[in-house]
């Protein structure tokens, strides 16, 4: 409908206002917040801070998030206040120091037995992740469900998490300051968790938990000690299991990794 000349000025906004417009443009800039009638007074302005059409859409947009070094001190205080793996999971979700969080889906936490003697932490969710909210639930997932199957263990008898907690877009790489803002986070929840074999799927995660340099060729099948805050425990990388489904013939060396896995959970 195209409102006639004789149409109300008040039915006239409302058509205006149905139609998405909020805002009067002209072909010459107009500084409204000063009067042009002689002798009126100026209009006050608004604050600087808020954008000229705040009035018309009615909310506040919001704050950028804090410089990665800031967030990642806000991420290490905010995580050791978490006392429960509850809590640490509450404290994520209302956590906005990390942008990936804007482009997510949602917030990937954990899968499996939080009590289970054995903890697995990858690099970062994926897209059928970002949909299930847990991790390894894709092609990945179902390969890392067999791989723990073929030593005896299940779901159940393991706790499973990753270093970022949001899916970076487009499946890409975390860079180095995403993985720092959410370190503290992992760190508290293998604290809290506190297994007795960490398991680093691929390198990034070995790289970043254990604070070694080599590549995950060298290091996998190899034994470290990791500090969880509450004791010493062993930790093994390995190859991830996406890396696997690129690279078959490197199952063998996986299939090594995980029946040591199982050697140490057998002695003790």
């Amino acid at each position: 409908m195209t409102p006639s000349p004789d149409t109300p000025a008040s039915d006239l906004l409302d058509f205006y206002a149905d139609t998405g417009v909020d805002a009067l443009l002209g072909e010459n800039p107009v500084n409204r917040f000063i009067s042009t009638e002689p002798g009126a007074a100026a209009r006050p302005a608004r604050p600087a801070t808020l954008p000229a059409n705040l009035d018309s859409i009615g909310r506040v947009p919001p704050a950028p998030p804090p410089a990665p070094d800031e967030a990642a001190m806000q991420a290490g205080a905010v995580a050791k206040s978490a006392k429960t793996l509850d809590e640490l999971h509450a404290i994520l979700d209302k956590f906005e120091g990390c942008a990936l969080k804007s482009t997510a889906g949602q917030l990937v936490f954990a899968d499996g037995n939080p009590e289970a003697r054995v903890m697995l932490v990858g690099e970062a969710p994926g897209r059928d992740e970002d949909i299930e909210g847990l991790p390894f639930v894709g092609r990945s997932g179902k390969l890392l469900d067999r791989m723990l199957a073929a030593i005896g263990l299940d779901r159940t008898s393991v706790y499973i998490a990753n270093i970022v907690t949001w899916r970076p877009p487009g499946n890409r790489t975390p860079t180095p300051q995403e993985s720092q803002i959410c370190l503290p986070f992992i760190l508290r929840q293998i604290e809290l968790a506190d297994p007795d074999i960490l398991v680093c799927l691929g390198g990034p995660s070995a790289q970043t938990l254990l604070g070694i340099k080599d590549g995950i060729t060298k290091t996998r099948g190899r034994w470290f000690a990791f500090e969880t805050g509450k004791r010493e425990i062993r930790a093994m990388p390995t190859f991830h299991p996406a890396f696997l489904l690129r690279s078959p013939l490197q199952k063998r060396f996986a299939w090594r990794d995980f029946l040591a896995i199982k050697k140490a959970l057998d002695q003790r």
